[in-house]
């Protein structure tokens, strides 16, 4: 017993030849297939999601709501009209994005300021040209949506309208 040797069947360490043998084969297999399975994982040539057709109406109201918010700014007095409509804009693209499966770019998109106060009519007639502009996107929209989204996008459309008349 005290020789020294280790047994026939014992490699060192107290493993055995047959633990070496099934370990040595596990790796092999293990070696074999994982290039196999990895294939699927790094060889696809995934395509970004396709835009949906509302992502344009959806950027246009949040560049709506920018332009309202910064004339609201430079026009102190027109900030009770304004805000309002600058909430409306925000509430319609969270909408618009809640339908499309994205979340909102985060932050608010900036807008253009000028270096001096515009005149509150010139504020008013910018932001009506941008309205109607918005009006007829949201009801072209709406005109080629499929219905589940047509209520929605009629909705804006009619929003967007009543703006028009309340800058007026």
């Amino acid at each position: 017993m005290g020789t020294g040797r280790t047994p026939s069947n014992q490699v060192g360490a107290g493993h055995s030849r047959r633990w070496l043998l099934r370990a040595g084969g596990l790796v092999a297999l293990g070696g074999a297939t994982a290039p196999l399975t990895g294939c699927d994982l790094f060889d696809r040539d995934e395509e970004p999601p396709t835009p949906d057709a509302l992502e344009p109406l959806a950027a246009e109201a949040l560049a709506l709501e920018a332009r309202y918010r910064a004339a609201a700014t430079a026009a102190p007095a027109l900030a009770g009209r304004l805000t309002p409509i600058a909430d409306a804009h925000r509430a319609h693209a969270d909408e618009l994005r809640r339908v499309i499966g994205r979340p909102a770019p985060s932050g608010t998109p900036a807008a253009g300021t000028s270096a001096s106060a515009p005149a509150p009519d010139a504020v008013l007639t910018e932001l009506r040209r941008a309205e109607q502009e918005g009006r007829t996107n949201a009801a072209r929209a709406c005109a080629e949506a499929p219905a589940e989204r047509a209520a929605l996008l009629g909705s804006i459309a009619a929003a967007r309208a009543t703006h028009v008349e309340a800058l007026k």
